[in-house]
């Protein structure tokens, strides 16, 4: 006769990798710029955090990392839009040493993909995203 123990304890939940597309879990990656307990060190940072926040729906994030001429009163979120992945393309400068940037992404959804390059800035030290250019 086989006797199967019990197990006592929970499981541990396991970690999984961003929505951002980094190995890194969401906690330790897009979260703790959300949460604001740093922000993002370059323009592919902040590109990939606000795509995390779009899965997300984080709107104040989004609010917050949007150029102040250019930010929208509110995000419109599409309720049956169901984000798959990101994938960066290319960047223009964005780093600790630039003032501005641009990050040449794709976005895909079910049911296609958003193919744009976007334009970041530093304002008062932090980037911050401008707008963007849809490619095909």
């Amino acid at each position: 006769m086989v006797v199967m123990s019990r197990r006592t304890s929970k499981p541990r939940p396991r970690a999984t990798s961003c929505p951002c597309g980094l190995a890194e879990a969401y906690d330790g990656c897009c979260g703790r710029f959300h949460r604001g307990e740093a922000a993002a060190p370059t323009a592919e940072s902040l590109m990939r955090s606000r795509y995390c926040a779009f899965v997300r729906r984080e709107e104040g994030y989004l609010l917050r990392t949007w150029h102040p001429r250019t930010r929208p009163q509110g995000v419109d979120f599409d309720p049956g839009m169901r984000w798959t992945g990101l994938e960066i393309l290319g960047t223009s400068d964005g780093s600790a040493f630039h003032p501005a940037g641009t990050v040449t992404f794709r976005a895909s959804f079910e049911g296609g993909s958003l193919h744009e390059r976007s334009r970041f800035e530093r304002v008062d030290g932090a980037w911050v995203y401008v707008d963007g250019e849809f490619l095909d």
